[in-house]
């Protein structure tokens, strides 16, 4: 059984102006490099150490794989970057105030201004770690992606896998992380925890 670590980006200049971040990007905080470092440290702590890692294509997620990876002793491992990783596509509602968010669930809002649906995104992302995760060799791997994205994987498990990881009212926090067993013979997960290193 394979084990996957799916964590969120560190916390970014957009997160602190509460400003929408799906495929535009912005710089991690001062902050969001120290969580970042936090995360590295919670995995050396508990002996977990990767043999494959992927980070979503937008520099915040990069430079928390890096900053991880630093921090837990495998600076040099090489990882690779996925477009299937990248968060929501939010179209012209891209870098504007959260304040013009829609009423959740968020559905197809995004649609008719250039950006996915809630139902694509997630097929997007499930396909694509289920992709990766098939590689040859994958035993532990660790995936840098975005707090949507982390959320809606997680949802793709079904309502018991997020009540087990998030139903005491939990959020996925700046560089949280989930962790699932993965049976590649049948291509399924199993949600384990919730884990936030910074809290």
């Amino acid at each position: 059984m394979a084990k996957l670590y799916l964590m969120r980006h560190g916390q970014t200049l957009f997160n602190v102006l509460k400003r929408k971040q799906g495929w535009c990007d912005s710089p991690l905080t001062e902050a969001g490099i120290a969580q970042a470092r936090e995360a590295g440290r919670w995995f050396a702590e508990h002996g977990v150490t990767f043999d494959h890692a992927y980070s979503s294509t937008s520099e915040r997620a990069v430079d928390t794989l890096e900053l991880v990876l630093a921090e837990g002793g495998q600076a040099d491992l090489p990882y690779e970057r996925v477009r299937g990783l990248k968060e929501w596509n939010f179209g012209t509602f891209e870098g504007l105030t959260e304040d013009v968010n829609p009423p959740l669930p968020y559905g197809d809002f995004y649609v008719p201004f250039g950006g996915e649906g809630e139902m694509a995104f997630r097929e997007r992302l499930v396909t694509t770690i289920t992709d990766l995760m098939r590689r040859p060799g994958h035993e532990y791997v660790l995936m840098a992606s975005h707090g949507a994205a982390v959320a809606q994987f997680l949802r793709a498990q079904g309502p018991e896998a997020e009540q087990r990881l998030r139903g005491d009212g939990r959020r996925i926090g700046n560089c949280g992380i989930t962790v699932y067993d993965f049976d590649a013979a049948t291509g399924r997960f199993e949600a384990l925890e919730l884990i936030n290193p910074n809290e």
